[in-house]
């Protein structure tokens, strides 16, 4: 662990505000993600420091996950939890068992931890994480975005995020430097823990570390915010659309009104667009976007297009998006959790044995007099079902959130799995229209559903 000497602890930090954006106090437990790292540490004493001062009856779990990866870290977890038991903090070390693979660890251990710190927090009764992301780590996302190209990612990390639609991993840290978190420690005279893996050129972020001033010349934290602003108001603006256009004529099967092409804000209709094209179609991320704009400025008249899974179908009465008949998944076995096609969470509520399939041709209905039936029945066809033995006399038998034995909850991608809050007015929207239960509030101030 790094000595850390008392020192005049830092006077200018603003450290004391730390939590000001968020409402954490209605939260009758909190988890904190420490590593023993400076950042982590740090974060868990301003808990403390904010819960003794703002929400006493709010308890503070510190978790620790160990990966296993290095023989150090079992030592490590134990130092985390000779501090809090120090500090009169609950802690508990969360293992990464099981075979690592043996490509791509470090982007498994990172789905890992998630995991592992989200079950830890559904456990505790809380759908709060805060983990201690700093300005650093904000300033190094950037500029490996920025290398990729230009778009919504040049925003950075979002101050929060939604994983598997349960849990928001907070980061209050996000507008402080490492330094200052540091000086912090030492202040205290508390140390922190080293961990080499930072130290190892293999990673594309250390790399990066290792150019430091160089990322502190080319990133400026006003920039940062103010990109997170214009993302978030892109996404509202694409959310008002949708309100506007968007409907659901029939089972799978989203309409936009034609006068959604006279939108006469370019960028958010496109953006619009991109979403409901990756909800449809049941794919983990935005499609093209030269693609998507390309299809909208052909859309004002007759068109049959596919992108990303989804047909597009524009006529006169409208612009019908649907899942295409190619690829998708055979008859399977149910298994409880399994995702199916990307689009549905499969529950069992009860023996295994149940297959689900696409309905097929057999699917019938006539949906809303906006939709053309050849449309509704192509939608309906590639909806989960029932088949083989578990299907019905009369055909498939279509699984519905609380069907049974087997239920299907619809999901709204991309966002099923990581849902920035920047992106929250538009991830709702599109989870109404597709008909995707409602994504919950964050605990950012500011946002709907939390406390100004």
């Amino acid at each position: 662990m790094t000595p850390a000497p008392r020192e005049a602890e830092p006077t200018a930090s603003g450290l004391a505000d730390t939590f000001r954006r968020f409402d954490l106090s209605s939260r009758k437990a909190i988890v904190v993600a420490v590593s023993g790292g400076s950042d982590s540490t740090a974060l868990l004493l301003l808990a403390r420091e904010w819960r003794d001062r703002a929400a006493p009856a709010t308890r503070i779990l510190a978790t620790t996950v160990d990966h296993r990866l290095r023989a150090e870290s079992s030592a490590e977890a134990a130092a985390v939890a000779a501090l809090c038991a120090g500090l009169g903090i609950d802690h508990l070390t969360l293992p990464w068992t099981g075979r690592k693979p043996a490509t791509g660890l470090q982007a498994a251990a990172r789905e890992a931890r998630l995991s592992l710190l989200a079950g830890a927090a559904e456990a505790a009764g809380t759908d709060i994480v805060l983990s201690g992301h700093t300005l650093d780590d904000q300033a190094e996302t950037v500029v490996m975005r920025a290398g990729r190209g230009p778009g919504i990612g040049l925003a950075g990390m979002a101050p929060a995020t939604l994983v598997d639609g349960s849990v928001w991993f907070v980061r209050p840290l996000l507008e402080t430097r490492r330094e200052t978190l540091r000086a912090f420690l030492r202040g205290r005279g508390i140390g922190w823990i080293d961990d080499p893996s930072n130290e190892n050129p293999a990673f594309e972020r250390v790399r990066l570390r290792s150019r430091a001033s160089a990322v502190d010349q080319t990133v400026d934290a006003e920039a940062i915010v103010a990109a997170g602003r214009k993302r978030r108001d892109l996404a509202a603006r694409a959310a008002a659309l949708i309100d506007a256009h968007g409907s659901t004529p029939s089972r799978g099967l989203v309409r936009l009104d034609p006068a959604f092409l006279d939108a006469q804000d370019t960028d958010a209709a496109v953006h619009a667009f991109r979403a409901l094209l990756a909800a449809v179609g049941g794919v983990g991320h935005l499609p093209d976007l030269p693609r998507c704009a390309a299809l909208i400025g052909r859309a004002g008249r007759p068109l049959r297009a596919t992108l990303s899974r989804a047909v597009v179908d524009a006529r006169r009465r409208g612009i019908f998006l649907f899942r295409e008949q190619r690829n998708l998944p055979e008859p399977t076995e149910a298994v409880d959790g399994m995702v199916w096609d990307g689009r549905f969470r499969i529950r069992l509520n009860g023996p295994a044995g149940p297959v689900v399939g696409p309905a097929g041709k057999a699917a019938f209905g006539s949906g809303e007099a906006t939709a053309p039936s050849s449309l509704v029945r192509a939608a309906l066809s590639a909806e989960p079902a029932l088949s083989g033995d578990g299907a019905g006399a009369s055909g498939p038998t279509l699984l519905e959130e609380a069907s049974s034995p087997v239920a299907a909850r619809r999901l709204a991608l991309p966002w099923s799995r990581f849902l920035p809050c920047f992106d929250l007015p538009l991830a709702r929207a599109v989870a109404r229209v597709v008909g995707a239960p409602p994504f919950r509030s964050p605990p950012c101030h500011g946002h709907k559903g939390a406390k100004a």
